[in-house]
């Protein structure tokens, strides 16, 4: 089960390769086929590989030699699987919803579009299963890369192109600031893998100024790509001018990857005694996230424009996955996946929906659209069941999680019941 572990990552980027060389040349129907098939193909196979557990893969036989690592390392557990397999689920629910969305293939070029999905695919789950952070890094820049690319893909338009570009700009920073922290942990240990790393650092704990800086400087990248306050403005400015398809997978799983890989690297590279002490990283997670929650909250009451409001209720939601994080347990982890499952859901289905009334009615302004969409109340039921689920009430997945994670956190009355019991 081991080697095939790769090809939840290979099998998008060749199905892209495919589309960018023989796009051209192919209808419509063949080109978004193959890239749906793709898609499927991937998600398939992570969710197999998600039942049958845990598995750990050096790709072209590189293992390690004498305790040191100088090759690809993908590690299929349990959360990382998961969340390939949610991006790889999303990713065909967004081919599909795209095959009529443009009016003709953008560019001349059929098969363009549904090969940057699937590159922005192939990003995503390699971020999601990798174990190298040097390989993060280059993941991360991949999705980031093909995300702005997405975001103004309609370049005959102004706006799409100057979203891009602030999108491009704020990601780039983040990037480089990830690569400079990596840069000062491999000067140190002399390694790549985050195992690897966190084994080295804690073998001679020095709590000093270089472990602490490249703390800040991968989180921070990190957090970047979240769209954590103070980082979160690229966000809205992408999601109101970025083809509808493209804000489900921004909203959906991409900013949740940043939150996870904030995890992964907190517990994997500095939880040990060589690391960042718990205590502090616990309440600097805290802090940013009651501040994203509530700067999410209130800039969600001030918008018109639905897909900006949705784009503010994720960094609101991120926040909250911040909080519940802090808890450093893993119960708190696991009702953060719940959460964000049901997250990406809600948000995937109500962008979904912003999308049929920007086609129906060419506009996404509430003000614009009163009294307009009478005829389509379908749309109006999945609307109201969306923000239900946002806002956390039973039974969706996210009422659930936020739960799971309000009564990890021991800050209400129902915990400190159980307690006296």
């Amino acid at each position: 089960m081991e080697r095939l572990l790769p090809l939840a990552v290979a099998v998008p980027l060749c199905g892209a390769a495919v589309l960018v060389g023989l796009g051209r040349h192919m209808a419509r129907a063949v080109a978004e086929s193959v890239g749906c098939g793709c898609a499927a193909v991937s998600a398939a196979l992570s969710a197999w590989l998600l039942a049958d557990g845990t598995a750990v893969t050096w790709v072209g036989g590189w293992t390690p030699r004498h305790g040191h690592s100088v090759g690809i390392v993908l590690v299929g557990d349990p959360v990382g699987l998961g969340l390939a397999a949610l991006t790889s689920l999303l990713v065909t629910a967004v081919l599909v919803y795209s095959w009529r969305y443009f009016d003709e293939p953008p560019h001349g070029h059929a098969g363009a579009y549904p090969a940057l999905v699937l590159l922005f695919q192939a990003g995503m789950c390699g971020f999601a299963l990798t174990g190298d952070l040097f390989d993060a890094f280059v993941f991360f820049e991949l999705m980031g890369v093909v995300g702005y690319a997405l975001t103004g893909y309609r370049v005959e338009e102004p706006r799409p192109v100057q979203g891009a570009l602030a999108f491009g700009f704020v990601n780039s920073l983040g990037g480089y600031a990830s690569l400079l922290g990596i840069g000062l942990l491999y000067a140190r240990t002399g390694e790549l893998g985050m195992a690897q790393v966190g084994r080295e650092l804690d073998a001679a704990p020095r709590r000093d100024a270089l472990v602490v800086a490249a703390f800040v400087l991968v989180l921070t990248g990190l957090l970047v790509k979240a769209a954590a306050v103070p980082f979160h403005f690229w966000l809205p400015d992408a999601h109101a001018v970025a083809p509808t398809p493209v804000c489900v997978l921004l909203s959906g799983v991409m900013v949740e990857l940043g939150v996870y890989g904030a995890a992964r690297v907190r517990v994997t590279v500095f939880g040990g005694p060589g690391g960042v002490p718990v205590e502090d990283v616990r309440r600097a997670l805290l802090v940013l996230g009651v501040v994203t929650a509530l700067a999410g909250a209130a800039m969600c009451w001030q918008q018109r424009h639905i897909k900006r409001l949705l784009a503010f209720s994720t960094v609101g939601h991120v926040g909250l996955f911040l909080v519940a994080l802090a808890s450093g347990t893993p119960e708190g982890a696991a009702a953060v996946c719940l959460y964000v499952l049901g997250h990406a859901g809600a948000k995937g289905a109500l962008f979904a929906c912003a999308g049929v009334l920007l086609d129906r009615h060419g506009s996404v302004d509430e003000c614009a659209l009163h009294g307009r969409a009478r005829d389509t109340a379908a749309v109006g039921l999945l609307f109201a069941a969306g923000g239900l689920a946002l806002a956390g009430l039973p039974p969706f997945g996210t009422g659930l999680g936020k739960a799971l994670a309000e009564e990890e956190s021991g800050w209400f009355p129902r915990c400190s019941w159980r307690c006296r019991r």
